[in-house]
């Protein structure tokens, strides 16, 4: 989808790292896709990155562009003693062949900043993810960090978690994983739950987390109500082992939509 764009609030310095503008043009010329937007939302976040920090890399296709970036500044010499913490085989192998510096949180307990996408935030700040499958580790990785920096474009923004209708994802083991859907469903009645196990190509194979677990899709036809209340019922189910849930975790969100870039602060 292209997006015709009148003007970016503090994003011109983004758009023209990200090789989309021009020092001569102006954004009001511009007709920017989707992935232009997240490109110029990963651009922004990657600013708020300094020298000498350790970093959680996110996973996804937002995620992606700002690992990018964080590879370019370091090639140019202009970030220097990173370590990158990633959150998936995927961005782990992204970020080796970018040249990023990495580790782990046995080493680095404690990381400075992490940027990531969401598959949803509320008005809270309150964010779904994993829709990609990375959630756990995400999660693991994004809790240590001391300023977790989001990007996603406008279609991400819900009035209330799982208000986009799409998935929420909970990982659990596979061991007796009907037994695990059923009580997930069972759960949240009230809100018209329907779980379902996430499966691949045309045999419909379980998707094996880089966990080796399965991954229950929940999907919410209104409400779940009080959120840390959920989270707690998920989490006490035996067989879960962790949900896509990421409450009161981002401190900056980076909106970017039709009239421009938003920065959200909690």
């Amino acid at each position: 989808m292209a997006i015709p764009c009148p003007h970016f609030i503090a994003s011109e310095k983004a758009a023209m790292e990200a090789g989309l503008l021009l020092p001569s043009s102006s954004l009001s010329q511009l007709i920017l896709t989707q992935d232009d937007l997240k490109k110029i939302a990963a651009y922004k976040a990657v600013e708020y990155v300094e020298s000498g920090m350790v970093l959680g890399l996110g996973t996804g296709s937002t995620a992606k562009h700002a690992v990018d970036r964080i590879g370019e500044l370091l090639h140019q010499g202009k970030l220097k003693d990173i370590v990158g913490i990633p959150t998936s085989k995927k961005t782990h192998e992204q970020a080796l062949s970018l040249g990023i510096p990495l580790s782990d949180l046995d080493s680095h307990p404690v990381v400075d900043l992490a940027i990531d996408g969401a598959d949803e935030v509320d008005p809270y700040l309150n964010l779904v993810k994993g829709r990609g499958g990375s959630l756990l580790r995400e999660k693991m990785v994004e809790g240590a960090c001391k300023k977790f920096v989001v990007i996603v474009d406008e279609s991400k923004l819900v009035n209330y978690i799982g208000g986009s209708g799409l998935a929420m994802p909970v990982e659990v083991i596979q061991f007796c994983w009907k037994f695990t859907a059923s009580r997930l469903q069972n759960l949240f009645q009230e809100s018209g739950c329907v779980a379902k196990l996430r499966t691949l190509g045309e045999k419909a194979e379980p998707y094996v987390t880089d966990n080796g677990n399965y991954i229950i899709d929940l999907y919410f036809k209104q409400s779940i109500g009080d959120l840390k209340a959920a989270s707690d019922s998920i989490l006490q189910i035996a067989g879960v082992v962790e949900h896509g849930m990421f409450i009161d975790m981002a401190t900056t969100v980076i909106v970017a939509g039709e009239l421009g870039l938003t920065v959200k602060n909690k």
